[in-house]
């Protein structure tokens, strides 16, 4: 998957950031989010992925 638009969903193990809880990545960005509802990934997608927003209050710091 390349361009834009394009997502694609990965399963992986521990990413390591185990003291975060849940999270996920979003590449090429490298930018991390913890979540700990499906509104929260709702608003990940919706603002990041589609408006290029950075989620704020969900940001795990580097």
């Amino acid at each position: 998957m390349h361009g834009p638009g394009k997502i694609r969903v990965s399963k992986t193990g521990c990413l390591g950031r185990c003291a975060s809880g849940p999270c996920l990545v979003i590449y090429p960005d490298g930018v991390w989010y913890t979540y700990s509802t499906f509104t929260d990934i709702d608003q990940i997608i919706e603002s990041h992925l589609i408006a290029g927003e950075t989620v704020e209050q969900l940001l795990i710091d580097g």
